[in-house]
């Protein structure tokens, strides 16, 4: 018998009563799937995001990308349910001051909502040179520049400062946004111990006495609390002609005199070349800074992609940050609230038995060391209305699944009691046993 083609004919060429036009649809649908399919797998960074595991999983268990309906500080609804916000990175609590929302509200009355342009071309407004100068006396330097973005200052004060030749020398848990500013310089890496004063001088004595070098780290760590222990720090880097470069992020409005951070607290302003951070933390705001000698920003604001092609900081974001950084220097209650709180929760935590990394900042990690354990006990404590965030190798070093906490001026002795109760639960169901 001879068999038919999809055009009506037989495989011999002659005519036949012609197929069904729906069998012949069908026949057409296959064949446009199955070429759409080959076409699809001929992508292959298309099929690598589709097929992506951590994707699934974060998707599956939802733990990240928890949107609020609503916040008021640091408490929110989310699902249409009240959440004690625990991770929040708003130390002070000024993001709802009045001088701050005054201040944001007159500058978007008079400034408009954007400079729509980048500072070296056409958006450098008044407000800019207001707030660096206003930073700049805050911080002990000369100068500053303010970015759009936290991230953006603490990669340009890497990626054009340092350039191939050089060698840039990490604590290995700086941020990423540094680690992005070292691996666009460049320059060689160069990793020391965590916070390992021993193994830093060791590798700087290693290295060529003629090469350039740049050390980098955290002033205070986000993930750990810990803080680095710049005074040992700057005398090697001085001993082997390195410049210092210290993220502030975490410690601008925590440390310090006023809360001028850690190179305040340590005495070694004048000695470090640059102080970066953002404004996302205790500023209340969005944005960030660079702050050094009038010569190392000028040469940035010539020389860093970041600065001359980002767009300006918004009229209301710098009229918010300048605006918290005055409250910060004339309200110190903020600041006494939040170390108060800081010393209720420590104790809560070390009666539980937990391991809070020795924090000595209101950063509080609250170490399980197991990826199961530490999703349950996320989940109990949202279960409880309590929002944390889990934090998992490789953004913390393997055994130290952590869920990142942090307490702020705004909470309470009541809240951080209650939040104490949730974490026995959370312990209990999880299966985590006390350290002590």
């Amino acid at each position: 018998m001879k068999s038919k083609t999809l055009n009506g004919q037989d495989s011999a060429g002659t005519e036949t009563v012609g197929a069904p036009s729906s069998v012949l649809t069908g026949w057409t649908q296959k064949l446009m799937t199955s070429q759409a399919a080959f076409f699809k797998k001929t992508k292959p960074i298309v099929e690598r995001c589709e097929s992506d595991l951590n994707t699934r999983l974060r998707l599956k268990y939802a733990p990240y990308y928890r949107a609020a309906e609503s916040a008021d500080g640091i408490n929110l609804v989310v699902d249409g349910r009240p959440m004690l916000l625990m991770s929040s990175n708003e130390y002070l609590g000024l993001s709802r001051h009045p001088k701050v929302i005054e201040a944001a509200k007159r500058a978007v009355d008079q400034w408009g909502a954007s400079a729509c342009g980048s500072r070296l071309a056409n958006g450098s407004r008044a407000y800019h040179t207001e707030l660096e100068e206003d930073l700049a006396a805050f911080l002990g330097k000369e100068a500053c520049h303010v970015t759009a973005a936290g991230y953006l200052a603490c990669m340009c004060s890497i990626s054009s400062l340092a350039r191939r030749g050089d060698a840039v020398i990490v604590d290995p848990n700086i941020h990423s946004s540094l680690w992005d500013g070292v691996l666009l310089s460049g320059a060689k890496i160069e990793r020391f111990a965590h916070n390992d004063m021993d193994s830093l001088a060791k590798l700087l004595a290693e290295l060529d006495p003629k090469q350039a070098k740049v050390i980098v780290v955290d002033g205070v760590y986000s993930m750990e609390g810990h803080v680095a222990p710049l005074p040992q720090l700057v005398e090697l880097a001085e001993q082997y002609q390195a410049v210092v470069v210290v993220d502030e992020a975490h410690s601008i409005g925590v440390l310090g005199r006023d809360g001028r951070g850690v190179c305040d607290q340590s005495g070694v302003t004048g000695r470090v070349e640059l102080i970066c951070g953002s404004f996302s933390k205790a500023l209340a705001s969005t944005g960030g800074f660079v702050a050094g000698s009038r010569a190392m920003i000028e040469y940035l604001r010539s020389n860093s992609r970041q600065i001359i092609f980002s767009a300006a900081i918004s009229p209301a974001a710098a009229a918010s940050a300048r605006a918290a950084l005055g409250v910060i220097q004339v309200e110190p209650e903020h600041h006494e609230r939040l170390w108060a709180n800081y010393r209720h929760l420590k104790a809560i935590l070390e009666k539980l038995g937990l391991d809070y990394w020795s924090s000595p900042t209101p950063a509080l990690p609250i170490v399980v060391g197991d990826k199961e354990k530490c999703y349950w006990m996320w989940k109990t404590l949202w279960e409880q209305g309590f929002f944390t965030v889990m934090s998992l190798p490789p953004g913390v070093p393997p055994g130290k699944d952590l869920l990142r906490c942090a307490v702020t001026a705004m909470h309470t002795a009541e809240q951080l009691d209650r939040f104490g109760e949730a974490l026995k639960l959370a312990m209990k169901r999880a299966g985590v046993e006390p350290k002590h």
